[in-house]
């Protein structure tokens, strides 16, 4: 009788380790588009972004003229398509986009600070909004023109 506990006991532990094995990799399997939930996750996130910014003193100046519904759409792309998902971005790209805004390098770290607010307030974990920063964080070369 003990042996026949020690084997199920076996049994357990191989399973749970098969199993944890495979979820982990079947997570490193998905792209960070699919972990960070797909397309309306990622519409949700940066309407609350454009909300975030809209409301930042700092910034919102720089979006004072901006076509929101635009803004948002092209995010939306930008987003999906920089995590990997089926999107391609339609705008233009970021230098042309940004010259002559004389956009700080306080400014663009204000940027980031507020996608960071609507990350978190979706609970995004800290892994995929790492990589999601450092897909997204060398464009600052592209936009920042007054460091």
């Amino acid at each position: 009788m003990r042996f026949s506990k020690q084997i199920a006991t076996v049994a357990v532990a191989v399973a749970a380790t098969w199993t944890l094995s495979s979820a982990t990799s079947f997570a490193a399997d998905r792209s960070l588009y699919e972990r960070l939930g797909g397309q309306g996750a990622i519409q949700a996130v940066v309407t609350k972004f454009i909300s975030n910014v809209g409301a930042d003193k700092r910034i919102n100046g720089y979006f004072a003229k901006a076509d929101l519904k635009k803004l948002n759409k092209l995010l939306v792309e930008q987003v999906c398509q920089a995590s990997g998902g089926p999107c391609t971005y339609s705008g233009r790209d970021m230098k042309t986009t940004h010259k002559g805004m004389k956009v700080t390098t306080a400014a663009f770290n204000a940027l980031v600070e507020d996608l960071v607010s609507a990350l978190d307030t979706f609970n995004v974990p800290e892994k995929e909004k790492g990589e999601l920063l450092a897909v997204l964080g060398p464009m600052n070369k592209d936009i920042v023109e007054v460091p």
